[in-house]
């Protein structure tokens, strides 16, 4: 088991863990009721901490920040020597949670998406994991909520019995509803995105080569290139200078120079 700490990657704490050390910390705070903000991010996720001051607050509050992409994980290495071997990949890092879940009977919440997507998902953690305790499941709706609709989402999940939520809004608004929930609901809140339509068979992943090779988001870039080109044609470079010059000495942001935001904003 590899848990090294947290370390600074421009401006943004990153978990030096691997998956069993992941695993560890989430089963952990599951059966303690602690709260536990837990994200796996790529370059995208990164950089929207570094772009935007408040929401790289709101990341720096997550208790478990995990290398999801290569780049993060070499960004690791060559700024702090860490050595990790591998990445901690979210969809397998929700595969992981589940599977320890079913195993200590913790009780798993799905919330996020619509509710066709939630059914299949449950479906097929459910015949990967037979033992595993779905105990609850809401559909996104697609909008800010406000302070009433809060309350009433968080005694849902309280209520159900689970000691794990998984939430799948797509990057950044899950980060966020982590940020603003887990507190409340005082258990590991897990930002997985993309995992809820992977693992529902709605989505296809890249070859594995491409994931080894940190090319994955050529493969989604191909996939919807309408959607994410200017993502990944701007992010990727701008991440990769501003890495060069903290590697270098040249900028280094200090995490705790982030924006507390000044209001919630209730993704629901």
């Amino acid at each position: 088991m590899i848990d090294l700490g947290r370390y600074n990657v421009l401006g943004v704490w990153i978990n030096a863990v691997d998956y069993e050390g992941a695993v560890a910390k989430i089963i952990d705070a599951a059966h303690n009721r602690r709260p536990l903000g837990v994200s796996a991010l790529a370059v995208h996720g990164v950089m929207t901490g570094v772009l935007d001051s408040q929401h790289r607050y709101r990341l720096n509050q997550l208790e478990l920040i995990v290398p999801d992409g290569q780049p993060v994980r070499w960004g690791l290495n060559l700024l702090h020597k860490t050595k990790l071997k591998y990445r901690v990949y979210g969809p397998n890092l929700m595969l992981h949670t589940c599977e320890a879940a079913a195993k200590e009977g913790v009780g798993v919440f799905l919330f996020g998406g619509k509710q066709p997507l939630l059914d299949d998902l449950e479906a097929k953690l459910l015949a990967k994991f037979p033992t595993l305790k779905i105990v609850g499941k809401l559909a996104s709706k697609f909008r800010t909520i406000n302070a009433e609709e809060k309350a009433e989402l968080v005694q849902a999940i309280k209520e159900s019995g689970a000691g794990i939520t998984c939430v799948g809004l797509g990057c950044p608004r899950q980060e966020v509803w982590a940020y603003e929930f887990k507190d409340e609901v005082s258990m590991p809140v897990l930002a997985v995105g993309a995992a809820f339509n992977f693992h529902a068979g709605q989505l296809a992943q890249a070859p594995s080569w491409m994931q080894n090779a940190g090319l994955e988001w050529l493969f989604r870039l191909l996939k919807e290139p309408g959607r994410l080109w200017r993502r990944y044609l701007y992010l990727n470079p701008a991440y990769l200078t501003l890495l060069s010059l903290q590697w270098l000495g040249l900028k280094t942001t200090d995490p705790a120079s982030a924006k507390k935001p000044d209001r919630e904003i209730l993704y629901g």
